[in-house]
């Protein structure tokens, strides 16, 4: 700024500023460049992405939110849209790659209403009117699902593990899927609640993914402390401890002076006696396995072997609290408490060799709270991706059982929202009107996208669509990518929970909304802030004009 001839200095040297539509435009060619990121992989013919990343680790998967995770995203902008797929993933675990490239899309058609001098105000106030009616429109389309039917169950997994690596053997994990909710799902009045962290999944390479099992109890990536202690214990009683089985330090820094052997070999007696006494107060209680989650000291592993104790160390908190949920037992944080009430029963805990190393199998759990499934792939990148791939389908199987609303996938809703914004937009009228149109055509873009995907044509396929719907009022017809026809998705069992469309709906309008409202970005510049106190000459930060956002 100039005031007469003295320039005016608001923001430090090297600051980059962008306004108007050159700052909205930006912003929106950012989000547009991550939804265009990852829209080839969408649908059950969406290809693939490798991602090497700095240490030179490969990640092959279609997963749209690990895709955005791993990719290093520099534009702010384009941060804000990797948002969405994050909080899809969390909240329903699938449609990930739909609500970006839906907000791409939203964002797409903003553009050209702004060209148009709509105000960006207009559009957002647009856009949310429609996603208001879409979501309205979206639960009258639902499919009421009983948490109890497995086979509408079993069809909501498969449709999320269409497309994956793991496509072949889909059938056989969405039944491990369905049995794993079904046993970890918790009855809450009429409805049900289903943490998935109670599902532990463990991952080893070798086999092949029909090799993967479920197991009814826990899998522990852990071997026996001590060779002489039994393999394999039937009717185990287990004690799951909190506290270390070795001599307690001192809370104070202590010396102690011994001056004759014989105090030295008193000292030594009364610290086995001590040892030794705990592993009286584990016999004493009943216990034949031990799971402890801090260390065990050589000589009670000896004591514990000579027992028959089956003892396992070092635990993770996460594993110990599975184990109390899977067995029954409580954790005992102070050791001279445990007793018989305390002990969690199973049918069978056995070390096996898995692959090339040894793993602990706790099995035969009655009403077991918390389940394992061991994953077999033949290369690590394949078990990975079989991990994703079950996390989605363990998830949206969760989401269909606690919602228990589900809705025909294939593109069917989202032509269905399509024309049913159209004609909801004629009646608000205004300005607005405009935006919610650009919603309504926004929505073609997943039809769309799978068809393109499928290699068909995608003009010819949204024709079809558009006349199944409209003419023969068809609301399930969606795409099936394998003939390029329109078909009831219905009836072909592609479903997905109704949580997975209204979550991407929100989220790509909330983020669509926040973009078209930045009309200003002032970037610091990198390593701004200047040398730091008393660095004399060293310089800090980049020269002028080196700062900025990249993508």
């Amino acid at each position: 700024m100039m005031s007469g001839q003295q320039p005016i200095i608001v923001l430090k040297e090297g600051t980059e500023r962008s306004r108007g539509k050159g700052a909205q435009f930006n912003n929106i060619a950012a989000a547009k460049a991550v939804a265009e990121a990852v829209r080839s992989t969408l649908g059950p013919k969406g290809m693939d992405k490798m991602l090497v990343d700095s240490m030179g680790d490969v990640v092959i998967t279609n997963d749209g939110a690990t895709i955005l995770k791993e990719i290093d995203i520099e534009h702010p902008a384009a941060k804000m849209v990797v948002e969405v797929a994050k909080t899809q993933d969390n909240e329903c675990g699938d449609g990930t790659t739909s609500a970006v490239v839906l907000a791409g899309e939203l964002l797409k058609k903003a553009e050209d209403l702004i060209e148009q001098n709509v105000h960006p105000t207009v559009i957002a106030n647009g856009y949310r009117l429609a996603a208001e009616e879409a979501i309205a429109i979206l639960k009258m389309l639902g499919i009421k699902v009983n948490p109890t039917d497995n086979k509408t169950l079993k069809n909501v997994a498969m449709t999320a593990m269409t497309g994956k690596s793991v496509g072949t053997h889909k059938k056989y994990l969405a039944e491990i899927t369905v049995k794993a909710i079904r046993a970890v799902a918790v009855k809450k009045g009429s409805t049900y609640v289903v943490d998935i962290d109670n599902v532990k999944v463990e991952k080893k390479n070798g086999g092949s993914a029909k090799d993967t099992e479920l197991i009814e109890g826990i899998i522990l990536d852990k071997e026996r402390v001590h060779p002489r202690m039994p393999s394999s214990v039937k009717n185990a009683k287990i004690a799951l401890i909190d506290s270390a089985l070795e001599i307690k330090k001192t809370e104070v820094d202590a010396k102690i002076q011994i001056t004759d052997p014989g105090q030295l070999q008193k000292f030594l007696d009364e610290e086995e006696k001590t040892l030794k006494k705990k592993v009286d107060i584990i016999k004493k209680s009943g216990a034949n396995v031990v799971f402890c989650q801090k260390g065990v000291d050589d000589l009670v592993q000896h004591f514990l072997a000579k027992e028959n104790i089956f003892t396992i160390r070092r635990i993770k908190k996460s594993d110990m609290e599975k184990l109390a949920k899977a067995t029954g037992g409580q954790v005992v944080t102070n050791l001279d408490d445990l007793n018989k009430a305390d002990l969690g029963n199973a049918g069978l805990v056995e070390e096996r060799k898995v692959a090339d190393s040894d793993m602990t199998f706790v099995t035969g759990c009655k009403d077991a709270k918390s389940v394992s499934i061991l994953i077999r792939g033949a290369t690590e990148h394949v078990v990975d991706e079989s991990e994703r791939a079950l996390h989605d389908a363990l998830k949206v199987t969760a989401v269909a059982v606690e919602d228990g609303m589900a809705i025909a996938g294939g593109g069917s809703a989202e032509i269905e929202l399509s024309l049913a914004l159209a004609k909801f937009g004629s009646k608000v009228g205004g300005r607005e009107q405009l935006a919610i149109e650009a919603f309504a055509k926004a929505t073609e873009i997943i039809p769309w996208t799978l068809a393109e995907n499928a290699g068909l044509d995608s003009i010819d396929i949204l024709i079809k669509l558009r006349s199944e719907h409209e003419g023969k009022k068809r609301k399930a017809a969606g795409i099936d990518v394998e003939t390029g026809k329109v078909v009831d998705m219905q009836k072909m069992n592609i479903i997905e929970p109704l949580r997975v469309k209204t979550q991407a709906i929100e989220s790509a309008t909330d983020v669509a909304n926040m973009i078209l409202r930045i009309d200003d970005v002032i970037a610091a510049r990198k390593g701004a802030g200047g040398p730091p106190p008393g660095a004399g000459g060293m310089g800090g930060g980049m020269p002028p004009g080196m700062g900025g956002m990249d993508f």
